[in-house]
């Protein structure tokens, strides 16, 4: 598989243009972009533009309705559950967001739930909407199916990724993981390379280790059985029982508290049913904002500096990686593979536009393979 680089401005472009054919509007367009090549600029490959073909694919299916909006339902001074109608996840999680700090800037803590919703790209992006205010941000997310719990050879919840963000220097804090192994992305990515699953990430249908990208895909959608493992793997052994406790404890704040589908009646019916929560905490409701972060800052610094192991060049914290990605993608562009470029093709045709006119001449840069969302 080849990658090539392009503009982050070229590809703003063409998924504003592409989305705007889709039906939405300009404002629209651009809160669905952004979050999709935050993304990328994070490298995180499995959640940007490679993501378009399924949103068209979602369109077309009548599972994202273009002309709905979010309606906030129940609201409370700290509290509110957003019914998202169907509409793309990206908009109702904008407005979550944007309602859950609003109230913790007022009352110290806004807490938002989105029902009846769809994907939303990485949960990173909300959680770093609240921290970009001087808040502590959290969000998370149900979805579709995917993860097989402890002991079982079906899968019955989702990624269900928890984020949170918190201001610091030099670099803001950002955790931003699933409670699986790997995420439903990773794999399409290995689909699209036809590369073989790494040992221990997925389940065939009868629960046994399987290095099908193709077939594990195709296990969860048609939902035959197997899936991917919780964060420690299917056993006890690692803590796989703790990826599921985790995946059940974003299940609570997402799916019951707003009353929507859990991840096993997800994709039931016209509609995916995907559940959403976020989070806004102001930390001048414990003491000094300004002191806290310094006090959150030194620490980070105590963890960079700690003696490194054996053959170690650096100690990470949270947030550096995508920090140094978004500098290194805005200066030198976003890659994408050769399959991603096909499906934007397909897309740009469909929306009668020229993928070209975007990204220049792509002669020989595109590879066609089925899409697993036809």
């Amino acid at each position: 598989m080849a990658y090539y680089r392009f503009p982050y401005e070229s590809l703003d472009r063409f998924c504003t243009d592409a989305f705007k054919a889709m039906g939405y509007s300009e404002s629209e367009s651009k809160i669905i972009t952004d979050v999709l090549l935050m993304s990328d600029l994070y490298g995180i490959e499995s959640h940007g533009v490679s993501r378009i073909i399924r949103y068209s694919k979602t369109v077309e299916k009548d599972l994202v309705d273009t002309n709905a909006k979010a309606e906030i339902i129940k609201e409370t001074p700290v509290s509110c559950v957003i019914d998202a109608h169907k509409c793309m996840g990206q908009l109702a999680s904008h407005l979550a967001m944007e309602k859950a700090i609003e109230k913790a800037k007022t009352t110290g803590i806004g807490i938002s739930v989105v029902k009846n919703s769809n994907h939303y790209g990485i949960a990173g992006y909300y959680a770093k909407m609240a921290c970009n205010e001087g808040l502590l941000g959290l969000c998370m997310t149900n979805s579709e199916a995917i993860m097989v719990p402890t002991y079982a050879r079906k899968a019955a919840l989702g990624s269900n990724p928890l984020a949170i963000a918190f201001p610091a220097e030099p670099y803001d804090f950002l955790f931003d993981a699933s409670t699986t192994v790997v995420t439903r992305g990773k794999l399409e990515i290995y689909n699209k390379q036809s590369k073989p699953v790494p040992e221990g990430w997925a389940l065939d249908a009868t629960g046994k280790g399987s290095s099908d990208a193709e077939d594990v895909l195709l296990n969860i959608a048609n939902k035959n059985g197997g899936g991917i493992t919780p964060l420690g793997g299917l056993t006890e052994l690692l803590g796989g029982h703790k990826g599921y406790g985790y995946g059940m404890l974003v299940e609570i704040f997402c799916s019951i508290l707003s009353g929507g589908s859990t991840s096993n009646h997800t994709f039931e019916g016209d509609s995916t049913g995907i559940c959403h929560s976020f989070i806004a905490i102001n930390p001048d409701i414990f003491g000094n904002r300004d002191e806290i972060k310094a006090h959150f800052s030194a620490f980070l610094q105590e963890l960079r500096d700690m003696p490194k192991a054996e053959g170690a060049e650096r100690i990470y914290t949270h947030g550096e990686k995508e920090v140094e990605a978004e500098i290194y993608n805005r200066k030198n562009g976003i890659p994408v593979n050769d399959v991603t470029l096909g499906e934007m093709d397909d897309i740009a045709k469909l929306c009668g536009l020229k993928l070209e006119d975007y990204l220049g001449s792509l002669e020989g840069k595109i590879s066609k393979k089925d899409s697993i969302y036809s």
